[in-house]
């Protein structure tokens, strides 16, 4: 019975969780019409997929470009955030508690603070928009994951890492052979949580990504411009914002249980 009980209870979260998705994905397939003259939480008496092309339309440039900042963005700052946090873990230098303060200021810091300083920066340096400039700034903004290799890597015995070094193992050899295959779940955390923030991230792209190839959130925000009335398009908006998040909802979807072990891997040290 109590068994029965929880089941219930998280059908009925999973429900009232997923029910502004069901609504959007009726209303996207409702006409402009049926959407101003209707209810937003009726079903669609004749359902459509004109919004769903007209979306995609709109947007198949933004969603290859945001495909092309990400896939090399993720990778990179996991693999910089990994060198980084065990360098912190197992390493002794000099100001190194300086360091990890600064990576948690950081961490906390919020992205509009970052908006002016890097802009003029850009500016001085004579730098354009261009998509590899967007992703040199992802990578340089995600430094602070280092802290979450870092926590992982605690759980690390030093004993190992010994030995591998009296085997004749530097810095890279113990890197790649040793550290990272061992850091799956944490890594997985990170690129899940990196994929995430930097295809749903606006205003990084919006003032720094090209013209003719911006991530698909700044492309988003111009749908409203899109109508030939300016009239808002309910349908193509619905359509375009259950595009835009099909990526990540994938990703979530198929590695959700890594993502869970992950969080707790190297949570008890030893």
């Amino acid at each position: 019975m109590r068994r029965l009980l929880l089941y219930v209870i998280a059908v009925l979260a999973a429900v009232i969780v997923a029910m502004p998705v069901l609504l959007m994905l009726a209303n996207s397939l409702k006409s402009g019409l049926e959407v101003q003259q209707g209810s937003f939480l009726s079903w669609p008496t004749e359902p459509s997929f004109a919004a769903w092309r007209q979306a995609w339309r709109l947007l198949a440039g933004s969603f290859g470009a945001s495909l092309m900042l990400a896939v090399p963005a993720v990778l990179l700052s996991a693999l910089l955030a990994a060198i980084n946090g065990f360098v912190l873990c197992k390493y002794r230098f000099k100001g190194e508690r300086w360091v990890g303060l600064l990576l948690v200021l950081a961490f906390f810091l919020p992205i509009k603070v970052y908006l002016l300083p890097l802009a003029i920066s850009m500016a001085r340096l004579g730098l354009d928009r261009s998509l590899g400039l967007l992703i040199a700034i992802h990578v340089i903004y995600s430094l602070p994951l280092a802290l979450f290799f870092r926590n992982h890597f605690l759980s690390f015995p030093d004993e190992l890492l010994h030995a591998a070094r009296l085997d004749g193992a530097n810095f890279w050899r113990l890197l790649w052979r040793i550290v990272l295959p061992l850091s799956r779940p944490i890594f997985v955390v990170v690129l899940i949580l990196q994929f995430t923030t930097i295809w749903n991230e606006y205003l990084f792209g919006l003032v720094f990504g090209p013209d003719g190839a911006r991530p698909i959130t700044a492309a988003l925000a111009q749908l409203a411009a899109q109508t030939e009335t300016g009239a808002r398009a309910y349908p193509l908006e619905m359509a375009a914002a259950l595009l835009a998040a099909a990526p990540t909802l994938l990703v979530y979807l198929l590695a959700g249980r890594h993502f869970t072990r992950g969080l707790i891997a190297g949570a008890v040290k030893g």
